[in-house]
C-alpha cells in the first residue's frame, strides 16, 4: 500500500474530471504533480503541489486554486481528518486515526514485499560495476563502486525489473604487459633466486605478485619459464586468471557476485571495434580530424596529427574524441565504444555504468557514443562513486598496506567486518567523499548507523521470544481497529514513507536513501522503546507477560521494513546483540 501513489492517483483523476467539465486547463502530461513527503512543519501526513503546478496555465494564484481543491479531495474520502493550505500553495492532508488500521491490514500480508514498485513497467538493466584492471586485489576505493553497483542491483530487482550484474576485465594494454613481466619477475625469483628489482618502480611490488607466481608455478608443473618472450602470451593469461580469482574472491567476501565477466581481449578479437566504427561511419559521426591541444599541455608541445574522430561534440561534449591514433592503432576510447556497442546488442533497456572518481571526465563522451549508437538520449546512466577517507581517532587511518601501495577491501573486511564496510559506504551520497570512521564503526552507539538499525531488529526480536513467537513468521491477527498513541503513529508515518523511499533511490540510482532511512526509522522507534523505561504502560510487554495485537502488529511492521531494507543493503540483521 503506497499511500502517496493511491492520493496521487486520486488526484490526477480530479484534475482530468476538471478539465473534462471545462473548469480547468492542464498541460500536456502531469509529470510535474506529486504528493510527498511533507516537511515536519506542517503537521500532516502526506502533502501535493497540484495547485501550484497548475496556477499558471489557469491563470489563478496557488492559494486560490489550492482552497478549490481541498473541497474536491475531501469529497466522499473518510480517511481525510483535515486538510489545509500553506504557502505558497501547498495542500496538506491529514488522515483519521482509523485510516491507520486499514494501512497496517494491508501491509502486514505484504510481509516483505511492501515498498516494492508493481505499477512500474518491468524493464531489462545492464549494470556494469567495479571493472578494475586485472593487475591486482580490489582496493578501498573499489569498495564503494563495488558496493554501489550491487546495491543499486538490490534496489531495481526488489522492484521487479530483470538486472545483469557484469564487470569489464580490461587486459589489455601497457599495464597488462608490466603485471605479467612482475610475476614473471616473482616467478625467477623463487624458482632461480633472481632477486626482484623493488627499486624499478615501473613493476608490481605488492605480496599479491608472490601470490599469483607460486600459483602459476604450482598449477603449470612443466611450463617452461627460462624465456619471457616465449611464454608472455600463456603467462599473461595465467596472470589474469588467478588475479581474477583475487578480485572475485574479495567481491565474494563483501557479498558480491557478477553474472558476466567479459573482456576486453576478446572484443578486440571478434572485431567488434572494426563493425562499430564501420557502423558510426555510417551514421556519419566518425572523421579524418585534428585534436587541439589539452589544457595540460601548451600548443607549441603539442604534435597535431590526423586521427580517426568521433564526433561527440554533436552529444554535447566538450571535443571529439580519437577512436583510431595516426598509427592506425586503436585507441582505448574505442574499445570502450565497442564494448558498449556490445552491450546495446543484448537488447537491454538501460545500461548503467558505476565510475570511480577519476572517471568522472570520461561520462560525456561514453554517453554521447551510446546515444549515437541507440539513437536514445538516456539509455546510459552512469554514477560516479567518489573518494573514501579512512579515520581513526578523528585522524587519518593508514592500515597495513600489504598487498602493495594501498589498502585493499581484505584489508577493510578484517578490521571491520562485512556488514559494516557495506552499510557505512552508503551512508552518504555516492558523489560526495566519504569518510570511513573506524573509531564509530566499532561504537555500540547511535553514532553507529548499522549497530543502531540491528539493534532496532534485535529489540523487536526479544520481544517476539519473550511471548514465543517467531519473528521470522506472518502472525495471525484479525481485529486491526486499533487505537495507535501519536508516537505511534509517528512511526507508522515512517513507516508509509517507505515505498517512496525505494522509489525515489530506483529513479535516481541513489540507494544512500535506503541507508538513511532505515537509520531514521530505527532513531525513531529506540526513541519510542526508551519511554517505556520511565512508563510501565509504554512498554511492549505487560505485567502478565502478555502483548497486546496492537503492538504485535506495530512492531511486526516494523521488523519487516528493517528486513527488507536491510536485504536490500546486503547487511544481517541479527536477533541478538
Amino acid at each position: 500500500m503506497n499511500i502517496f501513489d493511491i492520493y496521487l492517483d486520486k488526484i490526477k483523476k480530479i484534475v482530468i474530471d476538471q478539465q473534462k467539465k471545462g473548469i480547468l486547463k492542464i498541460p500536456d502530461n502531469l509529470d510535474a504533480i506529486n504528493v510527498d513527503i511533507p516537511p515536519k512543519q506542517f503537521n500532516c501526513d502526506i502533502s501535493t503541489n497540484v495547485a501550484m503546478v497548475l496556477s499558471k496555465i489557469n491563470q489563478k494564484s496557488p492559494i486560490d486554486l489550492a482552497n478549490i481543491f481541498i473541497e474536491l479531495i475531501k469529497k466522499n474520502d473518510a480517511n481525510i481528518n483535515s486538510i489545509t493550505v500553506a504557502k505558497p500553495g501547498f495542500i496538506n492532508i491529514k488522515f483519521q486515526q482509523n485510516f491507520w488500521n486499514e494501512f497496517l491490514k494491508n501491509i502486514i500480508s505484504g510481509n516483505l514485499v511492501y515498498g516494492s514498485n508493481y505499477k512500474q513497467k518491468k524493464q531489462k538493466y545492464l549494470i556494469e560495476f567495479v571493472s578494475a584492471n586485472p593487475t591486482g586485489p580490489l582496493h578501498v576505493g573499489h569498495c564503494r563502486g563495488a558496493i554501489l553497483g550491487d546495491v543499486i542491483s538490490n534496489i531495481l530487482v526488489f522492484n521487479n525489473h530483470e538486472v545483469v550484474k557484469e564487470y569489464y576485465v580490461n587486459d589489455s594494454g601497457n599495464q597488462i604487459i608490466t603485471f605479467t613481466k612482475s610475476v614473471y619477475l616473482r616467478i625467477r625469483e623463487i624458482l632461480n633466486k633472481e632477486k626482484f628489482p623493488t627499486d624499478d618502480n615501473n613493476l608490481y611490488p605488492g605480496d599479491y605478485i608472490v601470490e599469483i607466481a607460486n600459483n602459476i608455478i604450482d598449477e603449470n608443473k612443466k611450463m617452461d619459464f627460462s624465456k619471457f618472450e616465449s611464454i608472455s602470451a600463456e603467462l599473461t593469461k595465467l596472470s589474469i586468471e588467478q588475479s581474477l580469482k583475487l578480485v572475485k574472491l574479495n567481491l565474494n567476501n563483501l557479498g558480491i557476485k557478477h553474472d558476466n565477466f567479459v573482456t576486453e581481449s576478446d572484443i578486440i578479437k571478434s572485431k567488434e571495434v572494426e563493425k562499430v566504427v564501420k557502423e558510426l561511419k555510417i551514421k556519419k559521426f566518425v572523421y579524418e580530424g585534428k585534436i587541439e591541444a589539452p589544457i595540460s599541455e601548451s600548443d607549441s608541445d603539442w604534435v597535431k596529427r590526423n586521427q580517426l574522430l568521433f564526433k561527440s561534440t554533436d552529444f554535447g561534449d566538450d571535443k571529439d574524441r580519437a577512436l583510431q591514433k595516426s598509427d592506425k592503432s586503436w585507441t582505448y576510447f574505442a574499445a570502450d565504444v565497442a564494448y558498449h556497442n556490445n552491450k546495446l546488442n543484448r537488447n537491454f533497456d538501460i545500461l548503467i555504468n558505476i565510475l570511480g572518481a577519476d572517471h568522472a571526465g570520461y561520462i560525456k563522451r561514453i554517453t554521447s557514443v551510446v546515444e549515437a549508437l541507440s539513437g536514445k538520449k538516456n539509455k546510459l546512466k552512469c554514477k560516479v562513486s567518489q573518494l573514501v577517507k579512512l579515520i581513526k581517532d578523528g585522524k587519518p587511518f593508514k592500515m597495513s598496506k600489504r598487498k602493495g601501495d594501498y589498502i585493499t577491501v581484505e584489508d577493510l573486511i578484517n578490521e571491520v567486518g562485512k556488514d559494516a564496510t557495506r552499510f557505512i559506504m552508503l551512508n552518504r551520497s555516492s558523489d560526495v567523499e566519504l569518510d570511513f570512521d573506524f573509531t564509530k564503526v566499532k561504537e555500540k552507539s547511535k553514532d553507529n548507523p548499522l549497530y543502531y538499525v540491528q539493534y532496532c531488529y534485535a529489540r523487536i526480536s526479544s520481544v517476539f521470544r519473550h511471548v514465543n513467537l517467531n519473528i521470522n513468521k506472518d502472525i495471525n491477527v484479525k481485529n486491526y481497529n486499533f487505537k495507535y498513541s501519536p508516537d505511534e503513529i509517528k512511526i507508522l508515518k515512517k513507516i508509509s514513507e517507505w515505498p517512496k523511499c525505494v522509489d525515489i533511490a530506483s529513479k535516481k540510482l541513489e540507494p544512500h536513501r535506503i541507508a538513511v532511512y532505515l537509520y531514521e526509522l530505527a532513531s525513531d522507534f529506540h526513541s519510542y522503546w526508551n519511554m517505556g523505561k520511565d512508563n510501565e504502560e509504554l512498554r511492549f510487554i505487560n505485567k502478565d507477560k502478555k502483548i497486546l495485537d496492537s503492538k504485535l502488529v506495530f512492531l511486526k511492521v516494523i521488523s519487516n521494513v528493517i528486513k527488507s531494507g536491510m536485504n536490500i543493503v546486503g547487511v544481517n540483521t541479527p536477533e541478538k546483540m
